[in-house]
């Protein structure tokens, strides 16, 4: 279906609207609606009027149930939502497929469970010299922040917004959804199968257009929200504290980051580069998790450069930038790092395909080396399919290298020395560090970074913990 703001349970047409590209070919694909100040407000004050109607009177057993017939209309449409993604993004689809959709059902289904059974505490007290039993009973309930702002990133669009909805909703929250402006359909698509799923009208609004100046700031500087999530850049974190900041709006972060991955000597090589590869490369580099930085221990560190780069040359299938305007600066990037000195093992272009990819928005998979720790390249977030690779002696340095970054996000650490493995992950400032591994997660673990790379946790209990706020009981008996 076409793009289209969902507000008080219908679908709302505008007047405003910008081309939506495929990132494929540069063919104007759709147009997207642009929220005015107004469209923001009507969902805002749609959201407020579900929080004193019936969505504020349901139990957590109707909303668990929401969110499990939201699941299952995800996956009753599968196929659609899939297409959509690739559509909107241009990734591969088997990623699509494996990944984006199916994470997506699953949010809503592990949020159904998590919230069904959580328990909450009870303190019996005594205190002397009260008059009768001298006893009281404290115990904590949960209720909701109320309207909750949600913005949501282009580059895994349906995943990362149902990260933040069902963890929301599953809360007792009403929710103002705002995806990137360059990935409307699946939001859209959410949207439909919300209604379907039969939540009152107000539970869930969404609003698309762009940020600074628009639909994102209307909503985040709004009076009547009452927290904001947010993934996506730390610039644009930052704009949106400013915004919040008049109104103590409470915040969670998943910003950038500027990862590093570590390989030791004692490594198992072949699956280290195979790993590099996956965490370099996916998507195209555009996942927040991705490694932009590799540091390998010097005895090992020309075989797998040349084992990388061999990689990395041969890599077909891959998917573009999501618009021009990225791909532009990526490409700056390459340019940037062979003014600073960059030797290019491999890529550091752009693609010929012969077909009307031609017209898309690729760039090269890149293996850069050479670079000083202090080059733009190695400090700044790329974004792109890009990961420099630097030499270190010992075990301290390569902390010391690994943690001289102004990001935190995630790690990995290759080696097949578990004492090693044991010493250096709690060292690493990061959010997550994997070892021997990427991107396995957990939905019940905690996700998020350090430094510039967010505030505070998704994830489990975590996400829940943000998404509402515990209440003190105290009865005297």
């Amino acid at each position: 279906m076409k793009p289209a703001h969902y507000v008080n349970g219908v679908f709302a047409p505008t007047e405003a609207t910008f081309p939506l590209l495929s990132p494929v070919d540069g063919s104007q694909v759709g147009v997207v609606p642009e929220a005015s100040r107004d469209v923001v407000d009507a969902a805002v004050r749609a959201a407020r009027a579900a929080l004193d109607g019936p969505w504020g009177r349901t139990s957590v057993e109707e909303r668990c149930a929401f969110l499990r017939r939201i699941a299952d209309g995800i996956e009753a449409r599968f196929d659609e939502f899939v297409a959509a993604e690739v559509a909107d993004t241009g990734k591969p689809r088997d990623l699509a497929a494996t990944v984006d959709i199916p994470r997506a059902i699953g949010n809503f289904r592990a949020y159904a469970d998590l919230a069904y059974g959580r328990p909450e505490r009870a303190y019996p007290t005594t205190v002397p010299g009260w008059s009768g039993s001298g006893q009281a009973l404290n115990y904590t309930v949960r209720r909701p922040l109320g309207v909750v702002a949600i913005i949501s990133p282009w580059n895994l669009p349906l995943l990362l917004l149902t990260w933040k909805v069902a963890p929301a909703l599953a809360a007792g929250n009403a929710v103002v959804a705002k995806p990137s402006e360059e990935t409307p359909s699946t939001a859209t698509l959410l949207a439909e199968v919300i209604g379907e799923a039969g939540l009152p009208d107000g539970a869930f609004n969404l609003v698309h257009g762009h940020g600074a100046g628009a639909a994102g700031e209307h909503l985040t500087s709004h009076p009547g929200v009452d927290a904001i999530a947010f993934t996506g850049a730390s610039a644009t974190g930052a704009a949106i504290m400013r915004n919040a900041a008049e109104h103590v709006t409470p915040l969670s972060f998943e910003l950038g980051g500027k990862n590093p991955a570590l390989v030791f000597a004692d490594a198992d090589l072949a699956e280290a580069v195979e790993g590099t590869v996956r965490s370099s490369f996916t998507h195209s580099g555009q996942i927040c998790l991705c490694t932009e930085r590799v540091y390998v221990q010097r005895p090992v560190f020309d075989e797998f450069v040349r084992a990388l780069a061999e990689r990395a040359r041969a890599l077909t299938g891959y998917g573009p930038m999501i618009s021009a305007e990225h791909r532009d600066k990526v490409l700056s990037y390459y340019r940037l790092a062979v003014e600073e000195g960059a030797t290019v093992q491999a890529g550091g272009g752009v693609p010929t395909f012969g077909d009307a990819r031609d017209s898309g928005f690729y760039v090269e998979p890149t293996v850069l080396t050479g670079l000083p720790q202090s080059a733009r390249a190695v400090r700044e977030e790329i974004f792109g399919p890009v990961c420099h690779v630097a030499p270190f002696d010992d075990e301290d340095e390569a902390i010391r290298l690994a943690n001289d970054s102004p990001y935190g996000l995630a790690a990995t650490v290759w080696t097949t020395d578990l004492s090693r493995a044991h010493r250096v992950a709690p060292r690493v400032e990061a959010g997550i560090v994997w070892v021997n591994c990427w991107n396995l997660r957990d939905l019940r673990t905690p996700f998020g970074g350090v430094k510039a790379s967010g505030i505070g946790r998704e994830g489990g209990e975590y996400s829940l913990d943000f998404f509402s706020e515990p209440v003190n009981v105290c009865v005297k008996i």
